[in-house]
This record gives C-alpha cells, structure tokens and sequence, in this order.
C-alpha cells in the first residue's frame, strides 16, 4: 500500500513536471509593437470642459528593453537628444477639414512669452528581472486635450515608442476626437 502511495505521487510529480516544462511563452520580433485600443474622453465635471483624455494602447517587445530609468540622460538618451523621450505623441487639429500637426502653447508669466509644451514623455523601465524576456502589456497615459488658443474642437493624436536599443515602433492613430470647450 506505501509502494503504490508512493508510485503515484512519483507519477503527479512527473506529469507536473512534463506540464511546466511543455508552457510555450509568446515571442515577438524585438522592435517594439504598439496597437491602438482606445481614446476615453474626461470631462470636467466643474466646467463643463473636456480637458482631458487618456490614450489606450497595446505593446508587445521581443527583447523587452522597453523604458528608461531616471539616470537615464547620458546620450543617445541625454536632454538634447531624440531619444531622451521613449513616448513620442504627435498632437492634431482637424482645421477646415483638415488634419493639421499643430503646437500646444501655455503662457509663461515669467518670461511673458508662450512656451510649447510637449505630450511626449518618459516611461519607466519593463523588463522582467528574469525569464522570458518577451513582454507585452497594455500602455494608458493621460493627456491634456483642451486648448484654450484653439477655435478647433476636432483633434487626434499620432503616437509611437522607442526601445533601449533605438528601435522605432510602428506609429498609432487616434480616431477624431471631439472636444467640448
């Protein structure tokens, strides 16, 4: 009766093991990937005005050297640099029919000029410790949507991701966008 206890707990632990080990994990290319989910449209419930909006999407990384890390300002990634933001977003105005990339300015009391500000951005480092090195995941970032200097109420965004190692992901498009100013 122990030999036969003892056979089948060998024979859990063996199959077990043949289960684990046959787990195929998912492999993408290592230039990074992105698809569009969704745009979600905030309103300002005290205004009235939709001031802000967060972008959805998709990302997929075969090398998963996706992201910075704060030191991270040493070229190619230095302040100067087209690498220094690993989020690249691309703002739009639909102005008389037609997409138009337009800047987003923001007067700066201190100096009594208008600053361009910018949607790109920084994100942090999603590597796995260790493991499969292949990742993907959902990305959601929020943007400030209304401009105050803008007759124009329909806008879209064009967005991109760069890798560690400078590779270029596909670019992304937003649907219209209608704001209510």
């Amino acid at each position: 009766m122990k030999n036969y206890r003892t056979n089948i707990l060998i024979l859990i632990l063996i199959t077990s093991l043949t289960v684990i080990s046959c787990r195929k994990f998912e492999e993408f290319p290592d230039i990074p990937a992105i698809t569009y989910d969704s745009f979600v449209v905030l309103m300002n419930q005290e205004t009235g005005i939709t001031e802000r909006g967060v972008l959805i999407f998709s990302y997929t990384d075969g090398d998963g050297d996706l992201g910075l890390d704060k030191g991270d300002t040493l070229p190619p990634y230095d302040p100067n640099s087209e690498y220094y933001y690993n989020l690249i977003i691309k703002y739009y105005e639909k102005q008389y029919g037609v997409f138009k990339e337009v800047p987003i300015l923001s007067w700066n009391a201190d100096s009594s000029y208008f600053d361009t500000l910018t949607f790109n951005s920084r994100f942090p480092v999603l590597t796995p410790e260790s493991g499969n090195q292949n990742i993907k995941g959902i990305f959601q970032d929020t943007l400030f949507i209304y401009n105050p200097l803008s007759e124009f109420d329909t806008i879209k965004f064009k967005a991109q991701i760069i890798d560690r190692s400078l590779n270029i992901s596909n670019e992304i498009e937003t649907g219209e966008i209608i704001r209510i100013q």
